[in-house]
């Protein structure tokens, strides 16, 4: 039952949850997560998180939003109705490929920035109607969580992670056993 606890860690200043962090990684205490009212610039290599590879998604949606309006303007303005449109010529897309920029970079922007914000609500849980995954509803205000669970920092028993963690600056230590 012990290794099911989980430690909620409450804070008032992001700062003092910063340094504290820093305290319990030094002593090889695992971070499990962190829940603030916004980003802790500094944080997420402390408690060991990747880099997102949201970027690296952002350019292959606009990738793909730009190459659905080249062959979209190619095949509506080239293939099926050609048009003569101020002396233009329609014969091939190479003639007309500088009248096509706005279409391809408003595409590009539209497709990268609407697939991306589904992306981060998927990749965050955080769709509309989800119910919220915070421990504490002050953490949305001006109080900041840190987590961290029994089962993952197996070398240190109960009671000396609770002392470590008042060690830390806390004003406030919840604990709670998950079945």
């Amino acid at each position: 039952m012990g290794s099911n606890v989980v430690f909620y860690a409450m804070y008032n200043d992001d700062d003092v949850l910063k340094d504290g962090a820093k305290k319990l990684v030094a002593k090889g205490v695992k971070v499990t997560d962190v829940f603030s009212p916004f980003p802790i610039h500094g944080l997420d290599p402390i408690i060991g998180l990747k880099e997102t590879r949201l970027g690296i998604m952002a350019f292959l949606y606009g990738l793909t939003g730009l190459a659905l309006a080249l062959i979209g303007v190619r095949y509506i303005m080239i293939t099926d109705w050609p048009m003569n449109i101020g002396g233009k010529p329609n014969f091939s897309f190479l003639e007309n490929m500088l009248a096509f920029v706005p279409i391809g970079f408003e595409l590009t922007v539209l497709f990268a920035a609407h697939l991306m914000s589904i992306t981060y609500l998927l990749a965050n849980k955080t769709i509309p109607g989800m119910p919220a995954e915070n421990p504490d509803p002050r953490t949305t205000d001006d109080r900041f969580v840190m987590e961290l669970r029994l089962s993952e920092n197996s070398k240190f028993s109960e009671k000396e992670l609770e002392a470590m963690l008042m060690e830390t600056g806390i004003v406030e230590l919840d604990q709670k056993h998950i079945k």
